[in-house]
Protein backbone atom coordinates (compact mmCIF):
# COMPACT_ATOMS: atom_id res chain seq x y z
CA UNK A 1 0.00 0.00 0.00
CA UNK A 2 0.94 3.56 -0.75
CA UNK A 3 -0.06 7.16 0.54
CA UNK A 4 -0.60 9.09 -2.26
CA UNK A 5 1.47 11.58 -4.05
CA UNK A 6 -1.10 14.13 -2.05
CA UNK A 7 1.12 14.60 1.14
CA UNK A 8 4.19 15.17 -0.53
CA UNK A 9 2.97 18.13 -2.66
CA UNK A 10 0.75 19.26 0.17
CA UNK A 11 4.39 19.50 2.62
CA UNK A 12 6.19 20.97 -1.03
CA UNK A 13 3.47 23.06 -0.79
CA UNK A 14 3.65 24.56 2.64
CA UNK A 15 7.78 24.31 2.15
CA UNK A 16 7.67 26.73 -0.65
CA UNK A 17 5.28 29.07 1.11
CA UNK A 18 7.48 29.11 4.64
CA UNK A 19 10.45 29.69 3.18
CA UNK A 20 9.94 31.93 -0.20
CA UNK A 21 6.74 34.27 1.48
CA UNK A 22 9.16 36.41 3.94
CA UNK A 23 10.41 37.95 0.15
CA UNK A 24 7.91 37.17 -2.50
CA UNK A 25 4.41 36.43 -3.16
CA UNK A 26 3.93 32.72 -3.73
CA UNK A 27 1.56 31.68 -6.14
CA UNK A 28 -0.07 28.52 -7.27
CA UNK A 29 2.18 28.87 -10.44
CA UNK A 30 5.30 29.84 -8.76
CA UNK A 31 4.91 26.58 -6.27
CA UNK A 32 3.71 24.38 -9.42
CA UNK A 33 7.11 25.42 -10.72
CA UNK A 34 8.86 24.20 -7.72
CA UNK A 35 6.65 20.87 -7.76
CA UNK A 36 6.62 20.42 -11.44
CA UNK A 37 3.28 19.64 -11.81
CA UNK A 38 0.70 21.66 -13.29
CA UNK A 39 -0.98 24.60 -10.99
CA UNK A 40 -4.21 23.14 -10.77
CA UNK A 41 -2.95 20.22 -8.81
CA UNK A 42 -1.59 23.63 -6.51
CA UNK A 43 -4.87 25.12 -6.46
CA UNK A 44 -6.30 22.37 -4.94
CA UNK A 45 -3.54 21.33 -2.79
CA UNK A 46 -4.55 24.62 -1.46
CA UNK A 47 -8.07 24.37 -0.84
CA UNK A 48 -7.86 21.41 1.15
CA UNK A 49 -4.95 23.08 3.26
CA UNK A 50 -6.89 26.32 3.63
CA UNK A 51 -10.39 24.37 4.16
CA UNK A 52 -8.05 22.52 7.49
CA UNK A 53 -6.85 25.87 8.40
CA UNK A 54 -3.50 26.22 7.44
CA UNK A 55 -2.99 28.60 4.84
CA UNK A 56 -4.83 31.73 3.66
CA UNK A 57 -4.99 32.18 0.08
CA UNK A 58 -5.73 35.89 -1.47
CA UNK A 59 -7.81 35.36 -4.97
CA UNK A 60 -5.87 36.14 -7.99
CA UNK A 61 -2.08 36.69 -7.70
CA UNK A 62 -2.52 37.74 -4.26
CA UNK A 63 -0.54 34.50 -3.12
CA UNK A 64 -0.54 31.83 -0.62
CA UNK A 65 0.63 32.38 3.43
CA UNK A 66 1.12 30.01 6.17
CA UNK A 67 -2.46 30.24 8.79
CA UNK A 68 0.09 29.65 11.47
CA UNK A 69 3.57 29.61 12.40
CA UNK A 70 5.14 27.01 10.77
CA UNK A 71 6.10 25.92 13.95
CA UNK A 72 2.79 24.95 14.91
CA UNK A 73 1.99 23.01 11.76
CA UNK A 74 2.75 19.15 11.91
CA UNK A 75 2.99 16.80 9.49
CA UNK A 76 0.00 15.26 11.01
CA UNK A 77 -1.83 18.33 10.31
CA UNK A 78 -1.20 18.17 6.94
CA UNK A 79 -1.51 14.51 6.12
CA UNK A 80 -5.13 14.26 7.64
CA UNK A 81 -5.63 17.81 5.70
CA UNK A 82 -4.94 16.07 2.05
CA UNK A 83 -5.18 12.07 2.87
CA UNK A 84 -8.87 12.07 3.26
CA UNK A 85 -8.28 8.80 5.01
CA UNK A 86 -11.35 8.05 7.32
CA UNK A 87 -11.25 5.32 9.76
CA UNK A 88 -8.46 3.22 9.23
CA UNK A 89 -5.58 3.77 7.07
CA UNK A 90 -5.42 -0.17 5.96
CA UNK A 91 -8.24 -1.94 4.26
CA UNK A 92 -8.99 -5.25 5.28
CA UNK A 93 -10.55 -7.80 3.13
CA UNK A 94 -14.51 -7.79 3.91
CA UNK A 95 -15.36 -11.58 4.20
CA UNK A 96 -13.11 -14.20 5.80
CA UNK A 97 -14.10 -17.54 5.80
CA UNK A 98 -15.62 -18.50 8.71
CA UNK A 99 -15.35 -22.20 7.97
CA UNK A 100 -11.16 -21.69 7.81
CA UNK A 101 -9.30 -21.51 11.28
CA UNK A 102 -7.18 -19.05 10.19
CA UNK A 103 -9.95 -16.60 8.16
CA UNK A 104 -12.20 -16.76 11.43
CA UNK A 105 -9.37 -15.58 13.81
CA UNK A 106 -7.42 -13.37 11.24
CA UNK A 107 -8.97 -9.92 12.78
CA UNK A 108 -8.66 -11.17 16.07
CA UNK A 109 -4.56 -11.52 15.11
CA UNK A 110 -4.06 -8.54 13.14
CA UNK A 111 -6.39 -5.73 13.77
CA UNK A 112 -4.24 -5.06 16.77
CA UNK A 113 -1.52 -4.68 14.68
CA UNK A 114 -2.87 -2.33 11.82
CA UNK A 115 -4.16 -0.11 14.66
CA UNK A 116 -0.92 0.21 16.10
CA UNK A 117 1.01 0.76 13.27
CA UNK A 118 -1.42 3.47 12.28
CA UNK A 119 -0.87 4.91 15.49
CA UNK A 120 3.14 4.63 15.31
CA UNK A 121 2.30 6.62 11.85
CA UNK A 122 0.21 9.56 13.15
CA UNK A 123 2.89 9.73 16.40
CA UNK A 124 5.65 10.34 14.13
CA UNK A 125 3.96 12.68 12.02
CA UNK A 126 3.12 14.35 15.06
CA UNK A 127 6.52 14.87 15.89
CA UNK A 128 7.81 16.95 12.84
CA UNK A 129 6.83 20.34 12.43
CA UNK A 130 6.90 22.57 9.34
CA UNK A 131 9.46 24.76 10.98
CA UNK A 132 11.97 21.65 11.42
CA UNK A 133 11.64 20.98 8.12
CA UNK A 134 12.27 24.11 6.79
CA UNK A 135 15.22 24.70 8.87
CA UNK A 136 16.85 21.10 7.29
CA UNK A 137 16.00 22.96 3.96
CA UNK A 138 17.94 26.24 5.01
CA UNK A 139 20.54 23.78 6.10
CA UNK A 140 21.15 22.23 2.94
CA UNK A 141 20.71 25.01 0.99
CA UNK A 142 23.68 26.66 3.24
CA UNK A 143 25.84 23.67 2.54
CA UNK A 144 25.31 23.28 -1.10
CA UNK A 145 26.21 27.25 -1.46
CA UNK A 146 29.60 26.31 0.84
CA UNK A 147 30.23 23.57 -1.70
CA UNK A 148 29.77 25.82 -4.48
CA UNK A 149 32.40 28.64 -3.36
Amino acid sequence: MQISSRFAIAVHTLLCIAYFAPTRKVTSAFIAGSVNVNPVVIRRTLGQLKEAGLVTVEAGVGGASLAHPASEITLLDVYRAVECVNGSLFSFHTNPNNECPVGRNVHAVLDGEIAAAQEALEQRLAQTTLAALDDRVELLNAQEDSHGE
